[in-house]
Parts: C-alpha cells; sequence; structure tokens
C-alpha cells in the first residue's frame, strides 16, 4: 500500500507535465534552437511579410483617420482633400527621414537607440518611454477600431458583447505572438491583401463614378472655400484644417517600427528594411489621399451607426443588384475588421524590441532582454498585451476616447530622433560628401513632426491629451528609478571586482603548479561552481569554498553558460562571438585555479534558458565526477524588496531546485551586498 501511494503521488506530477507540454507545443510551436545556424533565416521576414506585419498599423489608421479628420471638418467635406494631400507629404517626408535612421544604425533600435546615441541618455528614455506609451495604445485603438467594423454590419443588440470579443482578439494575438514573428505575420497575409485590394479597387470605381464630376466638383470646393474664409478670416481657417489634421494625419503612424524590428528581417537588413518602407509609405499615402477624395466626389456625409468607409462603400454600390452589393460592403468592411486587428501586430512586434532594449541599458528590468523557448521577447510580449487590456477597460474600447490619446507620443519620437539625426549630420559634415542633402533631409523632417507634436499636442490636451503626457512622465520617472538602483547595485559590486585585478596579478606572477598539466582524479571530490564571466562573483564564490571547506575538494569544474538574449541574438556570428567570450571567461578560470596548485576544469555552453541548459549539464558532468557538489553565488541584499525580486531573477534558487528533484547536491554561497 504505501509503494502503491508513493507511484500515484509521483506519477500524477509526471502525468500533469506531460499535459502541459502537449498543451505547450498545440498552441505555442516546438522549442527551437538558438545554435541551429538556419534559426535565423527561419524567423527573419522579407519585405512583404514586414509590409504585413508592421505596414498594418499605418494602413489601419485608414479605418479611422480620414473618418476623424473629416468628422473635424463639419459640414465643410470639401476640404478634406486638402487634409489628404498634406497626409500623403507627410507620410513621405516621415518615411525618407527615417530610413536615415536604418542606415546609420542598421542592428535596429529606431527611434530609442537614435535619440540615446545621437543626443542624450535622457533623450533616448524620453523617445523610448513615449514609444511604449504609444505601442500600448496602438493594440488597443487597432483592437477596438476592429470591434467597431466588426459589429458596424451587425445586429446592433449584440453590440454588448464587443469588450469579449475584444479580450478574445487581445488573447489570440498574445498567443501568435508568443509563438514566433514569421508565426504571428503570416496567418494575416490574405486578409491583409484582401484589404488593400478592395480599398484601392473603391478608390478607384469613385473616381470612374464621379470623375466627369471632377471640375464641378473642384471649381464649387473653391467657391466654399472662398466663401468660408469669408465667415470665419484665414486664421479661422487655418485653425479648422490644423484641428482636422491633427486628428485624422496624426494617426498615420507605423512608419517607424520597421527602424525598430530591423534584427527580425531577412539579410540584407538594411535594404529589406528601405523596400518595406517603400511598400508602407506607397500604400498608406495612396489609400489615405484616395479615401478623403472619395468622400469628397461621392458626397459622403455622417451616418449614425456606421463608419464613413461603409457609408462609402453604400454609396458606390447603390446602383448594383442586392446580392453583389451586400457581399462587397460586407467584405470591405470585414476586411476593415481584420486590417485593424492585424495592425495591433506593430504593437507586438515593436513594444517587446524597445522594451529589450531597454533592458540592455538597463531602463527596465533585464527580465524584458530576454527570449523564451521559442526565441521571442515573451515577457515583453505580455506586457504589451496585458497593459493594452488595461487601456482597453479603462476606456470601455471608446475608439474616440483612444483617437486622442493616441499619436501624441509617437511624434515625440519622430521629433527626437530627427534632432538626433540633424545634430550627427551637422557633427560628420567633413567626413560626408552627401551631408547636405542628408542635413536638409533631416531638418525637413524635424519641422514636420515637430509642427505636428505641437499642432497634436495643443488641440488634444485639454479633451485627454493629458493623459497620455502625464502616463509618459510617470514612466519616465519610474525609469529612473530602476537605473538608479542599478547603479547603485552595480557600485557596491565592483569591490567584488577588485578580485579580478588580484587574480590577474597573481596569474602574471605565479608560474602554474605542476597539477596544472593533470587531468582531475573523477573519483575526488569535485566542486563545481557555477559561473557568469571572470568577475569578483565568481572569484568571491571559489574563495568562499576554500574557506569554508579547506582542503576538502581536490578538483573544482566550472560552468558557465552564455546567456542568448536580445542582445546577442542578431545572427550567427554574434552567437559565434558569445560562445567564443563564454570559453576565454572560463580559461581565465582554470588557469588562476591551476595557478594556485588546483586540479580544474570547465564546461561552457550557451543558452537562451540557463536553469534549462545547467539541467542538462549536471547529470553528464556527475556521471563523469560521482563525488560532485555544485555551488553557486547569491547576492543577497540588506532588504529584500520588489526591486531586487524584479531586477535580480534569483535563477540560482530555481537550478537548486531542479538539481535537487535530480537527487544533485547543491550549495548556495551568500555574497552580501551592503
Amino acid at each position: 500500500m504505501p509503494d502503491r501511494f508513493l507511484y500515484i503521488q509521483i506519477r500524477l506530477p509526471m502525468n500533469l507535465i506531460q499535459a502541459y507540454e502537449r498543451v505547450k507545443i498545440f498552441l505555442l510551436g516546438r522549442d527551437r534552437n538558438p545554435l541551429d545556424k538556419q534559426v535565423f533565416h527561419q524567423l527573419s521576414l522579407v519585405a512583404f511579410l514586414a509590409w504585413v506585419g508592421l505596414g498594418a498599423d499605418g494602413l489601419s489608421s485608414v479605418c479611422y483617420g480620414p473618418e476623424e479628420a473629416f468628422r473635424a471638418l463639419g459640414g465643410h467635406g470639401y476640404l478634406g482633400v486638402l487634409i489628404g494631400f498634406a497626409t500623403a507629404v507627410t507620410i513621405f517626408i516621415i518615411g525618407l527621414s527615417y530610413s536615415q535612421v536604418i542606415e546609420l544604425f542598421p542592428s535596429g533600435g529606431g527611434g530609442y537607440v537614435a535619440a540615446s546615441k545621437l543626443l542624450s541618455p535622457f533623450a533616448g528614455v524620453v523617445s523610448g518611454c513615449a514609444l511604449l506609451i504609444d505601442y500600448v495604445l496602438t493594440i488597443a485603438i487597432s483592437i477596438a477600431s476592429g470591434a467597431d467594423a466588426l459589429f458596424s454590419f451587425l445586429p446592433a443588440d449584440w453590440l454588448s458583447g464587443k469588450m469579449s470579443v475584444v479580450v478574445v482578439c487581445v488573447t489570440v494575438l498574445t498567443v501568435l505572438n508568443l509563438r514566433g514573428v514569421k508565426e504571428s505575420v503570416a496567418p494575416l497575409v490574405p486578409l491583409f491583401l484582401l484589404f488593400v485590394l478592395t480599398h484601392v479597387f473603391a478608390i478607384f470605381y469613385a473616381f470612374y463614378l464621379r470623375g466627369d464630376q471632377l471640375g464641378a466638383l473642384t471649381h464649387q470646393a473653391v467657391a466654399d472655400v472662398g466663401q468660408l474664409r469669408g465667415q470665419i478670416g484665414t486664421a479661422g481657417l487655418l485653425l479648422l484644417l490644423l484641428h482636422a489634421y491633427s486628428m485624422g494625419a496624426g494617426t498615420y503612424t507605423g512608419l517607424e517600427a520597421v527602424s525598430n524590428a530591423l534584427p527580425i528581417l531577412r539579410e540584407p537588413k538594411v535594404h529589406t528594411a528601405r523596400v518595406t518602407m517603400r511598400y508602407m509609405m506607397i500604400s498608406l499615402a495612396f489609400i489615405a489621399l484616395g479615401l478623403l477624395t472619395a468622400y469628397f466626389l461621392c458626397g459622403v456625409t455622417p451616418a449614425s451607426g456606421k463608419t464613413l468607409n461603409a457609408v462609402l462603400m453604400e454609396r458606390l454600390t447603390a446602383t448594383w443588384a442586392s446580392t453583389p452589393a451586400r457581399a462587397f460592403i460586407f467584405v470591405t468592411l470585414f476586411t476593415e475588421a481584420a486590417i485593424l486587428f492585424i495592425a495591433a501586430q506593430t504593437g507586438f512586434l515593436g513594444g517587446p524590441r524597445v522594451l529589450a532594449n531597454m533592458a540592455l541599458d538597463r531602463w527596465v528590468p533585464s527580465l524584458f532582454a530576454t527570449l523564451s523557448d521559442h526565441l521571442v521577447t515573451r515577457n515583453g510580449v505580455l506586457l504589451m498585451s496585458s497593459a493594452a487590456l488595461a487601456v482597453l477597460w479603462f476606456t470601455g474600447g471608446n475608439v474616440r476616447v483612444l483617437v486622442v490619446l493616441y499619436s501624441i507620443n509617437v511624434f515625440i519620437t519622430f521629433a527626437l530622433s530627427q534632432l538626433g539625426m540633424l545634430r550627427h549630420w551637422w557633427q560628420t559634415r567633413r567626413q560626408n560628401p552627401v551631408w547636405r542633402r542628408k542635413l536638409a533631409m533631416s531638418a525637413v523632417g524635424l519641422l514636420v513632426t515637430v509642427f505636428i507634436l505641437v499642432t497634436v499636442t495643443v488641440t488634444k490636451f485639454y479633451e485627454g491629451g493629458w493623459i497620455t503626457l502625464t502616463v509618459t512622465g510617470v514612466l519616465i520617472g519610474i525609469t529612473y528609478l530602476i537605473r538608479g538602483y542599478y547603479r547603485a547595485t552595480y557600485r557596491h559590486l565592483e569591490r567584488l571586482n577588485d578580485l579580478v585585478e588580484v587574480a590577474n596579478a597573481s596569474l602574471a606572477e605565479a608560474p602554474p603548479a605542476p597539477v596544472a598539466t593533470g587531468f582531475c582524479d573523477p573519483k575526488d571530490k569535485t566542486a563545481v561552481l557555477l559561473v557568469n564571466g571572470f568577475n569578483g562573483l565568481g572569484l568571491h564564490t571559489l574563495f568562499a569554498i576554500l574557506r569554508l571547506f579547506g582542503q576538502t575538494f581536490h578538483n573544482f569544474i566550472f560552468v558557465q553558460v552564455g546567456i542568448i538574449d536580445v542582445g546577442n541574438f542578431k545572427g550567427t556570428q554574434e552567437v559565434e562571438r558569445l560562445q567564443g567570450s563564454v570559453t576565454d571567461d572560463l580559461e581565465q578560470y582554470v588557469r588562476y585555479a591551476r595557478s594556485q596548485g588546483l586540479c580544474a576544469e570547465s564546461v561552457g555552453s550557451v543558452s537562451q534558458d540557463v536553469a534549462e541548459e545547467i539541467e542538462t549539464l549536471a547529470p553528464q558532468i556527475v556521471r563523469r565526477f560521482p563525488n560532485a557538489v555544485f555551488f553557486g553565488g547569491q547576492l543577497v541584499f540588506p532588504e529584500e524588496n520588489l526591486f531586487a525580486r524584479w531586477f535580480y531573477n534569483f535563477i540560482i534558487f530555481s537550478i537548486q531546485r531542479r538539481l535537487h528533484l535530480m537527487g544533485i547536491p547543491f550549495i548556495v554561497l551568500p555574497i552580501r551586498i551592503k
């Protein structure tokens, strides 16, 4: 009976683990090997797929941007064509300006890296925080607008289920992005193409139906502009245009995502990014201008419970037979809902990438730079998803409210990146023969983005824009607290690094002991030290073992697992460089230990999951050295607080638990931080 009870106790967790693994594989797919030389090719996006995954944000703006601009014009829809031309010019200016950012920073990072490197760390963190808020709002407004488009052709009684649909959509997109970048984009291609085709057809068809009236309509529009100017004055007319422009054109964002996402693009990355940017600029400018012009040609006016695009499609198909008309309207509106959901991909792709870059600079916890088993920034994806759901709940998924909150922040990043580029071209003018052309491009980009930023901020501030700016300011303050905490900890750790100088001096002065040339006896007591670079932490652990256990251990095995994260997962060469760094660090440990008369060897590896890799290596080491005891050092803080738990993941305790379950002894040695 006791044996059977014990069997049940052990068998049940194993069944649960197996079930969990099956569900995990079903939802997320099989784990990826970061050492596979083909993995970068398998994960990367060609220009077409990048256009789908990154360009959907900009293209989705045509589902609500033209409408917001048109509504802001009141009854003066004929001014929408001017807004359309201004929008198209803006798109090309921003796109060409960001092409220069792509050239200068081929490793990616976009506005955050450009502002950090070319201006200052403060400008960088402002740009990064602004982008993070913008990407959260991108997900929120895309999902909410998609739900509105979906429910616009469903019975009004069903509207109460909108938030349920929103939650389901965010959850599905989260799971897709946890599977991988390409896996999250490829299924969306047919819907994306169908959206482009239906809207391009609608624009050309509007010109076909009303093209013969274009001259008369233009003449009437000029007369109406003159009459309006006489009523409200030139200043009033300009303010009306600026307000409409800020409500509509200010939402056409997404172009910056290409420069952020360079690491996930197919080689040659810069060429792929340029082609992607070209696709995005042309498609976005054409459809945005085309829809605003179609509104004007077809005399579209707002209708209760319908989007302007829905009204436009009804006008275009008014003379069709009922069945094809309904089918076309349904397909068009369905693709609008789909493209809006797809647009959230930009937030899921760009947001975690910005978080990872900021984590590498220690503005946010380092856990946001780690990669999952599927080689995606899982923590960043989950944070963006959670934040978007919170925003949707807070605003009730109201697109009109979200549009007010949206687009301010992205132009903060635009302006800072262009200011940095302007400064760069001026400082390097002697080395660059075409600096004048590049400087002029950056200057125009800066003027346009600053103008839009000021206009959008002023017009939206009291309508709710102040909320976005306040949240961004709070986030900047939090990042400075995090950075300060890291710096304070590193100052304490610098004392431990004095041990490195002592060790290097010892290596330079003392010849190796005779035992250094021999192999360790597997039967002897063996201390296996987990280290992370040749530093004070590892040496402190070694000295602690010698002090506490004296001559107990005759063999010392140094084990290091190089962490593959966003910082080095950029290509085969970067991973090979990490492997070389691990080998060099371990050689220094072995040389130092042997110089002290100790028998030493090393085991090195690289992985995105240190605990899992140690779990694999430990049994191999124990098979060779049966009398092995594993050791690891752990930082101990005077007061264990939330910062310490988030910033230092205490992975050593996870490793200890795994090895204990395998029956392998593991001792954690404290390293006090005073």
